[in-house]
Order: structure tokens, then C-alpha cells, then sequence
């Protein structure tokens, strides 16, 4: 599905924190995952907080919504597969996460980029890449 304009590509922003933040919750009530656990925690306690800074820049930014068109820029690159976090262990867990972040990255990198004609919109999602970017940093030190 294409990400056509400002409010199609923070729709998709706000849908992928929130699947994130919920992937990581029920990560962190995995037993079998150990010292990844406290992690998945905390990532999904930034990706709840990452999701009010999506809601908050597109309401601030609505009258944006007008502009127009954003062109060649879709969904699909950026879906992540989501196992059921239940049944992984710490190798398929550490493997999901990292996928998630390396596309979140990319796609808050990308998102920023088309919007840059939006200099507050593209600036919060090159925030969210920032951090994206971080928690793909701690994954790899893992």
C-alpha cells in the first residue's frame, strides 16, 4: 500500500509503534528470554512514547495535510515480520528485534526525507530514527 502524503506516512508511523511496543511487551513476559527481557521492556516502553510523538506531530501539523503528494514511497519495505513472541527463544527474539529496528530505522530515515518540505515533521521523525537507531546499536552489542 503506497504512503502517498503526510497523513498516510504517519498513520503507518503510529500502527508501526504501536505493533513494535506491543511485539516488545509481550517479549518481556517471555521467561525464557532472560537478560533480554529487562531490554524488550524498556524498548517498549520508547516505542509507547514514540507513538504519543507520532499522535502529537500529526495533530500539531494537520493544517499539512494539503500538501502535496509524496511519490514512490510504500509500506512494504518497512513490514517487519512479528513472530508470536511467546514461543521464542533468545535467538529468534534477538533476530526478530534487530529486523524490526534496522526497517523502523530505515523507514523514519526515508519518512523524514520525503516530508523535508516540513521542516517540524521531518525533524520528530528523524528523532524517532535516532532512537531507533540506538536501540539497533544496544541489539547488536547482544
Amino acid at each position: 500500500m503506497p504512503l502517498n502524503n503526510f497523513g498516510g506516512i504517519l498513520a503507518f508511523a503510529a500502527e508501526l509503534e504501536q505493533a513494535d511496543a506491543d511485539f516488545y511487551r509481550a517479549l518481556a513476559d517471555n521467561p525464557a528470554l532472560g537478560d533480554l527481557a529487562p531490554i524488550c521492556a524498556r524498548f517498549a516502553a520508547d516505542e509507547a512514547k514514540n507513538l504519543e510523538a507520532v499522535l502529537r506531530t500529526r495533530r500539531e501539523n494537520v493544517t499539512e495535510m494539503i500538501l502535496e503528494p509524496v511519490r514512490d514511497f510504500s509500506r512494504a519495505p518497512f513490514q517487519a515480520v512479528r513472530p508470536a513472541p511467546a514461543g521464542l527463544d533468545r535467538a529468534a527474539a534477538l533476530a526478530a528485534a534487530r529486523e524490526i529496528e534496522a526497517k523502523a530505522l530505515d523507514f523514519f530515515t526515508q519518512a523524514a526525507s520525503k516530508l523535508a518540505a516540513m521542516p517540524e515533521v521531518s525533524r520528530a521523525l528523524k528523532l524517532l530514527a535516532k532512537k531507533r537507531g540506538k536501540h539497533q546499536e544496544e541489539l547488536a552489542g547482544l
